[in-house]
């Protein structure tokens, strides 16, 4: 939307991505180098394992600036709203959240965090200390003095927000899957989504090709039976 696209199928990849077809004319004109530019600019997570960061904010800015709007008030608004539902459904099963491991990137919050987690019984109670002391940070006060801390909500995007291919967005010849093949490693077929039903999408009951063939011998058997009574055998096409 904030590139102007409006023509967009979301296909299953058939293991565990999903895949975004953009049919606008004019995007399909664009070079590599504009693909590029607009992956990175939907790319807020970067890197990989332990080097995993959300770049939101610019750093080392004593004040950051987010990357995508004008204000950090917006970005939350626009970016991070989506996500705050999904990451609490999931928060209690979140090891990170226990061990407290991700509040590193909140250096003048952490012995005071690391202090009151032990006190909490699980995962969900400390994160609900997380949220609302960096919340409060940011409302104002003494604390606001060392300037506001967004790491509750780098944590809420590095655990929700999509990673994106880059090379298969920019390649003007990038090798692509097309809509209802199959997997090569699961066997699943590739299926479009339908976004006003999202959550009731269940990529295991997906059909695979194990299951087509299954389907289509079947079917052939059936039909063998029924002519198996008649006099003059029917030429059927496989």
């Amino acid at each position: 939307e904030d590139l102007g696209v409006r023509h967009r199928l979301w296909v299953y990849s058939g293991r565990r991505g999903v895949h975004c077809w953009v049919c606008d004319d004019a995007v399909r004109k664009w070079s590599p180098a504009l693909r590029a530019a607009a992956v990175e600019y939907l790319s807020l997570v970067k890197g990989q394992g332990l080097e995993l960061r959300v770049g939101v904010w610019r750093s080392p800015a004593p004040t950051p600036a987010p990357l995508h709007s004008p204000n950090p008030a917006d970005y939350k608004k626009t970016s991070l709203a989506p996500y705050v539902r999904i990451f609490e459904q999931f928060v209690e099963g979140m090891e990170s959240a226990r061990r407290g491991e991700r509040i590193r990137r909140s250096a003048q919050h952490r012995e005071v965090l690391q202090a009151e987690f032990p006190k909490k019984k699980d995962s969900v109670q400390r994160w609900e200390l997380l949220r609302a002391r960096l919340e409060r940070t940011r409302a104002g006060g003494r604390a606001a003095a060392l300037g506001p801390c967004y790491a509750d909500w780098e944590v809420m995007l590095q655990f929700c927000f999509p990673r994106l291919d880059i090379n298969v967005s920019k390649g003007l010849g990038h090798l692509l899957k097309s809509p209802f093949s199959v997997h090569p490693k699961t066997g699943r077929v590739s299926v479009p989504l339908d976004l006003q039903r999202l959550e009731q999408f269940d990529p295991f009951a997906v059909p695979t090709i194990s299951s087509l063939c299954q389907e289509l011998d079947t079917a052939s058997s059936d039909g063998e039976h029924e002519e198996s009574g008649e006099t003059e055998p029917k030429r059927r096409a496989r």
